[in-house]
């Protein structure tokens, strides 16, 4: 992967991150499966980038934010299990 295509992961990255924080600032009802799919998304594609132009503490901190998009969806997966 090039630096051109890394950078464009970050970005795509950012958008999702910024998309699902104004998603679940703006209803007062999100739907978590979108919320949190697009987190670890965006999550996911900022480590692309982190890894081609690696900068540890975001690297960590995308870790964290992937692992609590994961925890989210496990939540809202076991609620639409015991709705039904």
């Amino acid at each position: 992967m090039d630096e051109t295509l890394a950078n464009i992961a970050g970005f795509l990255g950012m958008a999702c991150i910024i998309f699902a924080y104004a998603y679940a600032t703006k209803l007062e009802n999100p739907n978590p499966f979108v919320q949190h799919g697009v987190n670890l998304a965006g999550a996911g594609l900022l480590t692309i980038s982190l890894l081609y132009n690696l900068n540890p503490a975001s690297l960590a901190l995308e870790f964290f934010w992937a692992a609590i998009a994961i925890w989210g969806l496990a939540k809202a997966f076991r609620a639409r299990n015991t709705k039904s």
